[in-house]
C-alpha cells in the first residue's frame, strides 16, 4: 500500500489480519506536536487508505512519553502573524474529516499525554483505547491560550460524551485521567501499556456499539430546544468566574455550540471562523506568550543533575510543612524536624490529605507517605542532600539554625531557605560555605502555587544554583532566579499593591469594594481577600521588613487588626470572617460609590515596582519578570504580565498617571527608576 513512499514522522506496518498501524514520532523533536508537516504526511497516508481500505487503522506514538501534546504552538503564532489561522485550522479539520470517513474501523492508541489537537486527532477516529497508567491525561486545554478546540474538538465531543460533559472539559481545559475519560465515554477501553495495540486490535476485530445511556445522553443534550436552554444557564455560570472581555474564548465556545446544528460540516465551518477570531485578540496573544515563558521557566531545569534523594526540612508549619509533603509526593525521601511532636503532627496529617486527594487510593498513598518522616531530634541531617530552612521570618533565629544545621551536613549538601523577604546578603554571612546557601522560595499553598524563587547572592556556585533549577523541575515547580534585595522579586512587586489596599481599607472604603476593583482590571483575587489569605501577621511582618526598602509605612488598619490576634483565613478572623474556607464579604450599602481613582490606587503601586525590580537586575530579563509576576501572583494573564502591560498601554501615559496619583496621595506614589527604560517601549 505504502511501497515507494518515504515518511519522515509516520511509521506504517499492517500485520497478517490488514490490521495498518499508523506510528506518529515527529523527527528532531523529543515530543509529537501537530505541525503541518505532519498533518500532511498523515493527509497522504489517509488518501492511500481510502483508495485500499485495510480492516482496520489504528495511530499510536512513537514517543515513549506520550501521545500528541497538541499543535505546534510556535507554528500556530506564525499562522496568526501571516493571517492564515483560518486556512490551517480548515486544513487540519479536512485532515481529521478524512480520517473520520475511511470506511473501516480507526482507533487511537493513546498513552501518556493526550492534549489539543491530540485529542482532536483521537476524536475523528471511531474508538479511542488508552492506557491506566497514571502518566495518561487527556485534555482540550485551547482555552487557556484565548481560543477553544478548532480541528473538530468542539464539533464533536459535545456529540460524543454529551454537552453538559464536553463543554465542562473544553471550558476549563482540565485533564482526564484514563479512568475518568473511560467513565465519561471519552475511552472505549482501558488496558496496560503494553497491550495497547494489541487492545486497539481487539476493539476492530470485535467492534460494538456504545453504552445506550451515552448515545442516549449525547443525542438529548445536542438538541437544537436544549441548546437554547442550556447555553444562557453555561453563559451565567462562565461569567461568575472569568469576565467576558478579559477571556472571550469560553464564551464563544458556549455560543458556536449553541449555534451548531446536527450536519458535522456546518459545525465544523462555525468552529473554524470562531476560532480564528479569537486568534486574532489582545487576549490569545498574550496568552500564547504566557505558554511560552511557562515552557522557557521548565528549560531552565534542564541540562543539569539535582544529586538529591534525601530532603531534611526544619520548621513544620504551614510552609515547611507543606514543602515537605510536596517533596515527598514527587519521589523524595524527607524528614520534617522542628522543636516537638506537637507541630509536627498536624503538617502529617495535611500531608495525608493532600496524597489522598492527589492519589486517591490507599495503596498509592501508603507508599509515599512512608516517604515522609518525622524527625523532633534532627537525626536526618547526616544524610540529607538538601536541607530547607522554613521557620518563622527572623534574621537572628535563622541564624542560629544554621550555626547549628551546618556542620552535621554532608560536605556537598545544599542549605536553602525559605525566607519571603530577609536579603540573602545578610544571612550569608553566618553560613560555613556560602557557595553551597541559596534561597528556595516557595509559595503559599505549596501544592497550588507553580513558582519558585531561586534566591542568589553574590558568593553563590553556578553549579548549585543549577542543582537548585533541576531539583525544581523534578518538583514540577517553575523556577524564577532572582537577586536576593530585599522581597526578592514576588514579595517586592506585591507588597506596595497589598498595602495601598489596607490603607484604602483604613481610610474607609469597603473591602468587596475594593477586590471587586483589582477583579476588574483581571487579578485572580482582591487583594483584601489576598491579605487575609496569606495571613495579616505575615503581610505585616513582610511589610514591616520591606517598608525602609521600599518607602512604605504599615497602614493602620492592617497594624490594629494584628495587634487584636487577628490572623485572617487560618484563624477565621481578619479583614472578613472566614467559615468553611470561604471569606463572608459585608453587603455593600448600595448607594455607595467607589473613588475613581481606586484601580489606579491598587494596580499603578505594582507596576511601579515591577518597573523598579527591571532596573535594578532582580531578574535576568523582562520576559522573567512577567513570568515570575504571573505564575507567582496570578497577575492578570490575559495582559501578559505587568513589563507587557506597561507597554501595552504607555510606558509615559502610566508615568503620568503615577505623577497625578502622587499630587494627590503623596511620595508613595512617585515614579521609580526605571521608567526610562528602552525595555518598556520595545
Amino acid at each position: 500500500m505504502f511501497e515507494g513512499l518515504r515518511f519522515q514522522h509516520w511509521q506504517t506496518t499492517s500485520d497478517a489480519d490488514g490490521i495498518v498501524v499508523l506510528t506518529l514520532d515527529r523527527a528532531g523533536s523529543s515530543v509529537n506536536a501537530l505541525s503541518r508537516a505532519v498533518l500532511d504526511e498523515l493527509s497522504e497516508i489517509i488518501q492511500r487508505l481510502a483508495i485500499e481500505p485495510p480492516k482496520g487503522v489504528i495511530v499510536r506514538s512513537g514517543k515513549a512519553n506520550g501521545f500528541i501534546v497538541g499543535a505546534d504552538i510556535k507554528e500556530f503564532e506564525s499562522f496568526e502573524k501571516n493571517g492564515t489561522v483560518q486556512d490551517a485550522l480548515e486544513n487540519g479539520q479536512r485532515i481529521f474529516l478524512r480520517l473520520g470517513r475511511l470506511p473501516c474501523p480507526t482507533v487511537a492508541a493513546i498513552h501518556g499525554v493526550c492534549m489539543g489537537g491530540g485529542t482532536e486527532l483521537s476524536l475523528a477516529c471511531r474508538y479511542r483505547v488508552a492506557s491506566r497508567d497514571a502518566s495518561t491525561r487527556i485534555a482540550l486545554p485551547e482555552v487557556k491560550l484565548g481560543i477553544f478546540p478548532g480541528w473538530g474538538g468542539s464539533a464533536r465531543l459535545p456529540r460524543l460524551i454529551g454537552a453538559p460533559a464536553a463543554l465542562e472539559l473544553m471550558l476549563t481545559g482540565r485533564n482526564a485521567s484514563a479512568e475518568n475519560a473511560k467513565a465519561l465515554g471519552l475511552v472505549d477501553a482501558l488496558t496496560s501499556p503494553e497491550l495497547l495495540v494489541e487492545a486497539a486490535k481487539e476493539l476492530i476485530r470485535h467492534p460494538r456499539s456504545r453504552p445506550l445511556a451515552q448515545r442516549a445522553t449525547a443525542w438529548a443534550t445536542n438538541l437544537w430546544p436544549v441548546r437554547q436552554v442550556l447555553a444562557p444557564i453555561l453563559v451565567k455560570q462562565t461569567a461568575a468566574k472569568v469576565r467576558k472581555e478579559h477571556y472571550p474564548a469560553p464564551f464563544a465556545l458556549i455560543e458556536t455550540w449553541r449555534r451548531g446544528g446536527s450536519s458535522l460540516v456546518q459545525r465544523l465551518k462555525l468552529e473554524a471562523r470562531a476560532v480564528a477570531k479569537l486568534a486574532a485578540t489582545p487576549t490569545a496573544h498574550n496568552l500564547i506568550r504566557v505558554f511560552f515563558l511557562q515552557e522557557r521557566l521548565k528549560g531552565l531545569g534542564g541540562g543539569a543533575e539535582h544529586g538529591i534523594k534525601h530532603v531534611h526540612v526544619v520548621g513544620a508549619g504551614v510552609m515547611g510543612g507543606d514543602i515537605a509533603a510536596w517533596c515527598a509526593l514527587r519521589g523524595f525521601d524527607v524528614t520534617l524536624q522542628d522543636r516537638e511532636m506537637k507541630y509536627v503532627q498536624p503538617a502529617l496529617d495535611r500531608a495525608k490529605e493532600l496524597f489522598t486527594k492527589k492519589l486517591k487510593t490507599a495503596e498509592r498513598v501508603a507508599p509515599v507517605l512512608a516517604r515522609l518522616k518525622a524527625d523532633v531530634d534532627g537525626t536526618g541531617i547526616p544524610d540529607a542532600d538538601l536541607a530547607i530552612e522554613a521557620i518563622y521570618e527572623n534574621a537572628e533565629a535563622k541564624e542560629t539554625l544554621y550555626r547549628a544545621t551546618e556542620p552535621k551536613m554532608k560536605s556537598d549538601a545544599l542549605l536553602a531557605t525559605n525566607t519571603s523577604s530577609i536579603p540573602l546578603a545578610e544571612l550569608r554571612t553566618t553560613v560555613q560555605k556560602p557557595a553551597r546557601f541559596l534561597g528556595l522560595h516557595y509559595f503559599n499553598p505549596v501544592a497550588l502555587m507553580p513558582l519558585v524563587e531561586i534566591v542568589r547572592h553574590d558568593q553563590l556556585d553556578a553549579a548549585v544554583e543549577k542543582r537548585a533549577l533541576a531539583f525544581c523541575k523534578a518538583l514540577d515547580k517553575l523556577p524564577v532566579p532572582v537577586a536576593g534585595t530585599p522581597g526578592f522579586l514576588v514579595n517586592r512587586i506585591l507588597m506596595p499593591y497589598m498595602l495601598e489596599a489596607a490603607r484604602a481599607y483604613s481610610e474607609g472604603v469597603p473591602g468587596p469594594v475594593i477586590d471587586r476593583a483589582a477583579k476588574k482590571f483581571g487579578m485572580p483575587m482582591g487583594p483584601i481577600e489576598l491579605i487575609d489569605t496569606v495571613g495579616l501577621d505575615v503581610a505585616a511582618s513582610v511589610g514591616a521588613e520591606l517598608g525602609p526598602f521600599l518607602g512604605l509605612d504599615i497602614p493602620p488598619g492592617l497594624d490594629e487588626l494584628v495587634k487584636g490576634g487577628k490572623r485572617g483565613k487560618k484563624d477565621g478572623q481578619g479583614f472578613y470572617t472566614w467559615q468553611d474556607g470561604r471569606p463572608q464579604k459585608p453587603e455593600v450599602d448600595p448607594n455607595y460609590v467607589a473613588p475613581d481613582d481606586l484601580e489606579d490606587r491598587l494596580v499603578l503601586p505594582l507596576l511601579n515596582e515591577a518597573v523598579a525590580c527591571l532596573h535594578d537586575s532582580v531578574v535576568d530579563d523582562a520576559d522573567l519578570l512577567d513570568a515570575g509576576v504571573i505564575f507567582g501572583t496570578g497577575f492578570a494573564p490575559f495582559r501578559g504580565g505587568p513589563i507587557k502591560h506597561v507597554r501595552d498601554t504607555g510606558a509615559d501615559a502610566l508615568r503620568a498617571r503615577l505623577d497625578a496619583l502622587a499630587k494627590t496621595y503623596g511620595a508613595r506614589f512617585a515614579p521609580r527608576p526605571g521608567w526610562d527604560s528602552p525595555a518598556l517601549r520595545s
